[in-house]
């Protein structure tokens, strides 16, 4: 298994996707999107896994308004310039791929 948890340190649900790993003795790779946010390739490969923008942007962000009615590549390029419009965590494994808290999910890859 090769996860990675991309998210910020001060969200609550990346901590705790960080404690479900933990507790399980599965290691992983934590990414804080702050410092260093989606390449091109891994944006293109969660949004395939999770099933487009819809899943992926965070819609209770405050500025959400500033992107709503962008076109989908220039919500993309918003994406990889502001990763503060990511819902987080996203948590990959391999091509599989999450958004939010979902250890239901988490526990079908272990």
């Amino acid at each position: 298994m090769n996860i990675q948890i991309f998210g910020t340190g001060k969200c609550f649900d990346t901590k705790k996707a960080q404690r479900f790993f933990k507790e399980r003795g599965i290691r992983f790779q934590m990414i804080d999107l702050r410092e260093k946010g989606f390449s091109r390739g891994e944006l293109r490969a969660v949004l395939t896994a999770v099933g487009g923008l819809d899943a992926l942007v965070d819609k209770e962000n405050k500025n959400y308004c500033d992107i709503k009615y962008l076109l989908p590549d220039a919500i993309e390029e918003k994406l990889l310039l502001d990763p503060s419009y990511i819902r987080t965590p996203v948590v990959r494994n391999g091509k599989q791929a999450t958004v939010g808290y979902s250890p239901d999910i988490w526990k079908t890859w272990e």
